[in-house]
């Protein structure tokens, strides 16, 4: 071969090369979980092998769990809209005020069901909710199972048993829902319960019983009582320009892995990651008691007037049709769960 032609020929082959190392992607995923936690294992590490494969290996990630630099719950959704992080799974309601309408889920007593409160969210989003993700590839929304009041030192059955507790709060909606039944809500991180149960900062905290088992929160309780009275939503979001940088293969990818059918997952994820919390509890030997029907009603009418509240303040807040939200979500889950009877 000329020293021309090898010399064209080297100049393709490394042309060829760039290319190929400028179409591939890293993207940072980052989440509050633990690493071993299922959201990570059986959602997250799924998910990315999925879009990578689809991609053809163009879309690579890299994924930060808790206690990692990007790890932070409160700091999920700055990271995400700062470009810090490309991808971001966090809760709505932390840190407070900035999801006012998807919020609205976690009001007390309209769902006891994650994949009825997920698909829920999932459906409003382009009518109701929308206006909360601008900047924001929304991926998926979700919701976990009704959650429990976990206490280390004293069992509670009754509203009066609630009085002067603290317990740690995940959202404002839980919060007034505590206040209102007498106790003193904490607003704390998940990561930050155990040492709080076991210096005697706090008295118990609202989980459900997966957190229970992924934070070790047996250990430090005692009493659980099912209220089967509220949720917690989560996001699953992408920067906007991190996606709208990816190539349309890519692109397409990122939508097949995402949406509808992955939202789909979240009721039996959290049907499985909730039954080993429950589980250890029992070989511990703790007590599990569930809300006596005649104690749910004392509640319920206990708290409606809360809830119109707190409709009104989310009203005030600028959320001129909160209560249109409310009822939309009332209707879709009452849906969902009729179809799950059937």
């Amino acid at each position: 071969m000329s020293l021309k032609k090898t010399f064209m020929a080297t100049m393709a082959a490394t042309a060829t090369l760039a290319t190929t190392v400028q179409a591939e992607t890293t993207l940072k995923i980052s989440h509050y979980t633990p690493a071993l936690h299922g959201i990570q294992t059986d959602f997250i590490e799924p998910w990315t092998e999925q879009v990578t494969e689809c991609t053809g290996g163009e879309v690579q990630f890299e994924i930060f769990a808790a206690g990692s630099q990007l790890g932070n719950v409160a700091r999920q959704q700055e990271q995400v809209m700062a470009g810090v992080v490309d991808i971001a799974h966090g809760l709505h309601g932390i840190p407070r005020g900035r999801f006012p309408r998807t919020s609205l889920i976690d009001m007390p007593f309209l769902t006891n069901d994650a994949g009825a409160a997920s698909q829920t969210l999932w459906d409003l989003l382009p009518t109701h909710l929308a206006e909360e993700y601008k900047g924001l590839k929304v991926l998926a929304l979700h919701a976990h199972n009704s959650g429990l009041l976990h206490t280390n030192a004293k069992k509670v059955e009754t509203m009066e048993d609630m009085d002067g507790l603290r317990i740690r709060t995940p959202s404002p909606a839980v919060s007034q829902m505590l206040s209102t039944l007498g106790a003193d809500p904490q607003g704390l991180p998940p990561s930050e319960v155990y040492e709080s149960l076991q210096r005697g900062v706090i008295d118990g905290t609202v989980f459900p019983w997966d957190p229970v088992n992924s934070f070790g929160l047996n250990e430090v309780l005692n009493y659980h009582l099912d209220l089967r009275a509220y949720t917690v939503s989560f996001f699953y979001v992408m920067n906007q320009r991190s996606y709208d940088n990816l190539s349309e293969e890519a692109q397409a990818c990122v939508d097949q892995a995402s949406g509808a059918d992955l939202v789909a997952k979240f009721g039996d994820w959290w049907d499985a990651w909730d039954a080993p919390g429950r589980q250890d509890a029992i070989d511990a030997g703790h007590e599990i008691t569930e809300l006596s029907e005649d104690e749910r009603s004392r509640w319920r009418e206990a708290l409606q007037p809360m809830m119109d509240g707190y409709l009104q303040s989310v009203k005030d807040g600028g959320v001129d049709n909160a209560a249109e939200i409310y009822q939309a979500m009332q209707d879709k889950i009452a849906e969902y769960e009729a179809a799950q009877q059937d």
